[in-house]
């Protein structure tokens, strides 16, 4: 990728065109992510409605240590949003162009840590599992949090659900009879076409890597987040050394 590509997809100034391709590459790492932690602990880190639903259930049913772990998974999820903007926070209070790029950074290193973790604690599951669904809840908190920083909410990569409610929402205004026989100077219903393909792709990309994610779980196991982290680095890089020349020079 050229480096002034780059720059612009983390850089602190942003545009419309940086921000979808931004997503569009963490949709893919979500998804990836997502599908691979499935297959190491057979639960998905990203659906955090999912997560409390099923604490309300166990509740129920009295499986309380079921309830501390779906409360463990939804305040890791909620830690890494909160670490996003803190890092956010401080790179803008220090004039850096890495705001975006830390949280990044900070997520391919996390990343590195699962395939790591997995590889030396899978066969020890009282603590495998529980670490590795609290890290990548995290992990999927923090960028959730960059995305909707950056965009001004108008975009999530790990909440397909919200993804196809939009969708849903814009594709009722493209069918949407405009009559003019009551108030023919009424305002028109005009569905945002760019926003459903934006979406449809996100959507797209977020399947793709969870294809990609259980294929190369399946194959070669937790070495497979390590290629998912690269992308992060080369993603944050450009904008970190950006800040370390102007700090050094």
């Amino acid at each position: 990728m050229p480096v002034s590509y780059l720059r612009n997809l983390t850089n602190r100034e942003r545009n419309r065109a940086a921000n979808y391709h931004l997503a569009a590459y963490l949709a893919f790492i979500a998804g990836a992510t997502n599908a691979g932690g499935f297959l190491a602990v057979q639960q998905y880190t990203s659906h955090m409605s999912g997560i409390v639903s099923s604490m309300a259930d166990q509740l129920v049913l009295n499986q309380f240590s079921l309830v501390l772990d779906g409360l463990g998974a939804l305040l890791s999820f909620l830690s890494g949003a909160a670490c996003t903007a803190v890092m956010i926070n401080w790179a803008r209070r220090k004039g850096l162009r890495s705001e975006y790029a830390l949280p990044l950074m900070a997520e391919a290193c996390l990343l590195i840590c699962f395939g790591i973790l997995g590889k030396n604690l899978q066969h020890v599951q009282w603590l495998f599992i529980p670490v590795t669904v609290s890290l990548l809840c995290f992990v999927m908190g923090l960028q959730n949090a960059i995305i909707t920083k950056l965009s001004n909410a108008e975009i999530r990569t790990t909440h397909v659900t919200g993804m196809v409610t939009d969708i849903g929402i814009e594709l009722g205004k493209l069918f949407y009879w405009n009559s003019t026989t009551h108030d023919p100077s009424g305002p028109r219903v005009l569905a945002n076409r760019g926003k459903i393909k934006m979406l449809s792709v996100l959507i797209g990309c977020f399947f793709l890597g969870g294809v990609i994610g259980a294929l190369g779980f399946s194959y070669i196991g937790f070495i497979s987040t390590l290629p998912l982290a690269l992308l992060l680095v080369i993603l944050a890089f450009v904008p970190i050394l950006d800040d370390f020349r102007l700090v050094t020079g």
